[in-house]
């Protein structure tokens, strides 16, 4: 399996609508083909020191394969969303991970 976690810090002072306009956006990912698990979230309410709740949305996304994360990144319902939605985030974290 192919884990794909991706962290947004989306820029201060959105509008309502372009908040919904990146929640639309994000979603949409759901329907490559390619993805097998997918959820979208806010941090949860935990607190604990090692826990960082700084981001605003989190992406998980799970793959059979590195070759079905690989069509993901290419696929135009992803680069849709970078197109008309990279304006709205100041900083992405993206971790990456193997099953062992």
């Amino acid at each position: 399996m192919f884990v794909h976690i991706v962290n947004f810090w989306l820029k201060k002072g959105l509008s309502k609508e372009d908040i919904q306009k990146f929640e639309a956006g994000v979603s949409s990912l759901a329907e490559v083909d390619t993805v097998d698990v997918f959820s979208v979230g806010k941090p949860a309410k935990t607190d604990r020191p090692v826990i960082d709740r700084s981001y605003d949305y989190c992406l998980l996304t799970t793959f059979e394969t590195e070759a079905g994360h690989d069509v993901y990144q290419t696929h135009p319902i992803h680069l849709k969303f970078i197109e008309d939605c990279a304006s709205l985030w100041d900083k992405v974290l993206i971790y990456d991970s193997e099953s062992i």
